[in-house]
């Protein structure tokens, strides 16, 4: 299926049951001058939009070597991916970013540009991870993974990756430290839909 098809673009709504103002029953409908299916409240009249979620990464580059983390949560538990995870309320997408590297890694790194940005409407999510540049071999892993390890560029496991947005992001990497240029990339991975 083709990403600029509109079909391309069919999550499932996230909906909640209940007012988190009044705490009446909500409604699923096209509020009046909108366009787009809400959770409506008939009693309070108020509109509950559901956005994507961000979640924000950092690619850590220590040399020739990535840090990645094995997962100690679901999902992909056991599974290797870089430092990510939710942004959080009242941070910058950098600043989120850091501190999931940190819960995630322990590790002391300097970040620099932003190189990918994937959206995965399918689960309601848009991805960011940066660049970031590992200061030493230090790891403290947080309670969300069961180990923390720097990998040649040329022992990634692959195979054992949590998710796409992670391979994708380092197989960019890859490519473009061979060109010598790191641009940022953009792109959108539907999730429901093999490759």
């Amino acid at each position: 299926m083709n990403p600029s098809d509109p079909a391309f673009y069919h999550p499932a709504p996230r909906t909640q049951q209940f007012c988190s103002q009044c705490g009446h029953a909500l409604t699923r409908e096209i509020p009046p001058d909108d366009n787009r299916i809400r959770d409506l409240c008939r009693h309070c009249g108020a509109v509950h939009y559901q956005n994507p979620r961000n979640v924000v990464g950092v690619v850590p580059i220590l040399g020739d070597r990535v840090l990645l983390c094995r997962r100690a949560i679901e999902p992909r538990y056991g599974k290797w991916t870089l430092p990510a995870g939710f942004m959080e309320l009242g941070e910058t997408t950098e600043q989120g970013a850091i501190r999931e590297n940190q819960e995630e890694s322990g590790a002391r790194i300097r970040v620099g540009a932003l190189f990918t940005v994937i959206d995965v409407p399918s689960v309601n999510q848009v991805h960011f991870f940066y660049l970031a540049e590992a200061l030493d071999t230090h790891l403290g892993p947080g309670p969300e993974t069961l180990e923390a390890a720097f990998f040649g560029l040329d022992e990634i496991p692959w195979q054992e990756l949590a998710f796409r947005t992670v391979s994708t992001t380092l197989e960019h990497y890859l490519r473009d430290r061979e060109q010598g240029r790191f641009p940022t990339h953009h792109y959108a991975i539907d999730l429901r839909f093999p490759d």
